[in-house]
């Protein structure tokens, strides 16, 4: 099921603590949003993640639209999506730019 704009997600709010939760645009903030899960919960929130938005855009978002994750995310989220790395965008642009830490 894909999320619409009334739509909020089951995340906790914690993951959000530099936001008003109550006003974040979930579907324009996407990316963003996705990226923060990846990084800072576990795969409870992960499977939350794929619930709302679907899991053809979070895989899209993670392939071609994140520019940028921590190591140890890129390597669960490889493990967890069953994706190569090298499908990623954010390790290809790391390969690009070693020891860049852009956010670009």
């Amino acid at each position: 099921m894909s999320a619409n704009a009334n739509l909020k997600p089951d995340f906790l709010p914690m993951w959000f603590w530099d936001f008003d939760y109550d006003k974040i645009d979930w579907q324009a903030s996407y990316k963003t949003i996705i990226a923060r899960i990846i990084e800072r919960s576990d795969e409870t929130e992960w499977a939350a993640l794929l619930r709302f938005y679907g899991r053809s855009k979070v895989l899209n978002a993670l392939k071609s639209e994140i520019p940028y994750l921590h190591d140890y995310a890129i390597d669960d989220v490889s493990k967890y999506f069953s994706i190569p790395k090298e499908e990623m965008l954010c390790y290809v642009r790391r390969q690009i730019r070693p020891g860049s830490q852009s956010f670009l």
